[in-house]
């Protein structure tokens, strides 16, 4: 028989994690969590009108990828920060080997090798990868000194963690991506406090290899490049998109045309309205009003994403917060960048609200790290390596 002192005592460890559980709840900053529902329903309104008012085309799938995503990154929310920390190698080579299989046995699309076929759904990995190198390089990173930080050799292992991925995706090709997580491993080798000098040794070598990068481009590559500089070179074929998309943007006007109103996107003028040139639908059909209010939700991410960095205690989930804004801010730059012609086009989506599994999932895996290091902020681990 059960004494009524060990019944007690299991009484109060149930009501003890019961009350660490609705502690942790009440922690998740659900204005964040009500922030990224806002950008997944501005998606939501534009897939529709993508689909010419049939949201069983784009907009319904989208909605269902993103519940699933949503109840993921709550789960993760609650996972302790230090085994995080602890898996992050682990995560980091998870990475690598789903890239090294893209090259080996991956889907060829529009001429490129980026995609793992998983049945219904199909992953790509060079998205996930971002993820794993920001949690690799923070855990490298979060017990440094400053004086290791600025020893070269210490310095070594986390540059060939960034070039390994930037290589395999590059090979794919994936010029775009490649930069963006070379960008990315930057961003958080300079939070981590890495002398400024090093960066301009680093720009230098880049600038002077430039011409040798530029020779070795594919030809499709090069003519983005040249689109770019003279969209009118090429109307009717690599211009035709930019092209297009500026009518667009500029036939919206301050208010818009209205929802479904869109004359370019519903009239098929508009190339791949549902993925990489949505927010040009937006700015169509909800004019320089809606795009700024997309614009100023999107931006609200990073903003909060600095707020963790800033309040949290350990440098691990510093650099975690600061890596996972850089990531989003780069998604949000490069994509608004790149629909109103300031940077060449190269098909990145807008997150939570273009078309597309990979994107949200890997975004909304990120949030999930975000919101456990918002949760654990107070947390003190890890001790400085001298």
């Amino acid at each position: 028989m059960i004494s009524s002192s060990s019944l007690f005592e299991r009484r109060l460890l149930a009501r003890d994690r019961g009350a660490g559980v609705l502690r942790k709840l009440w922690s998740i900053p659900w204005l964040f969590v009500l922030l990224l529902c806002a950008i997944a329903g501005i998606g939501y309104v534009a897939l529709t009108s993508a689909g010419s008012g049939n949201a069983d085309l784009y907009a319904n799938r989208h909605a269902l990828r993103f519940g699933f995503c949503l109840v993921m990154m709550l789960c993760i929310a609650f996972v302790d920060i230090r085994l995080i920390a602890a898996l992050a190698p682990l995560g980091y080579l998870v990475g690598v080997g789903l890239l090294v299989l893209v090259a080996l046995h991956g889907q060829v699309g529009g001429g490129a090798q980026r995609w793992i076929n998983l049945g219904p759904f199909q992953l790509q990995p060079s998205e996930l990868m971002k993820i794993m190198l920001v949690l690799a390089l923070a855990a490298w990173f979060h017990r440094a000194s400053w004086e290791r930080v600025g020893n070269p050799f210490f310095l070594l292992p986390p540059l060939i963690l960034v070039l390994v991925p930037v290589v395999l995706i590059y090979k794919q090709p994936n010029l775009g991506t490649s930069l963006i997580t070379l960008a990315l491993g930057g961003v958080v080798f300079w939070a981590s406090g890495v002398r400024w000098w090093k960066f301009a040794g680093v720009i230098a070598g880049a600038v002077a290899a430039a011409p040798i990068v530029y020779a070795n481009l594919r030809d499709y590559q090069r003519a983005r490049i040249t689109t770019f500089l003279d969209p009118e070179s090429d109307p009717l074929g690599a211009g035709y998109n930019i092209i297009q998309s500026k009518i667009a943007l500029g036939s919206g006007g301050v208010w818009g045309k209205g929802f479904l109103q869109g004359t370019q996107g519903h009239l098929n003028f508009l190339p791949e309205k549902e993925t990489d040139f949505i927010f040009t639908m937006i700015a169509e059909e909800f004019g320089l009003v809606g795009a700024l209010v997309t614009l100023f939700l999107l931006l609200c991410v990073v903003a909060f994403c600095l707020l963790v960095a800033l309040r949290c205690r350990h440098q691990f989930g510093r650099l975690l917060a600061i890596g996972l804004g850089a990531n989003w801010f780069f998604y949000v730059f490069v994509n608004v960048a790149m629909v109103t012609g300031s940077i060449p086009v190269g098909g990145v989506p807008l997150p939570l609200i273009s078309h597309g599994g990979s994107a949200m999932l890997t975004t909304m895996l990120g949030f999930g790290l975000l919101i456990a290091v918002w949760v654990q902020r107070d947390l003190e681990f890890g001790v400085a390596r001298d």
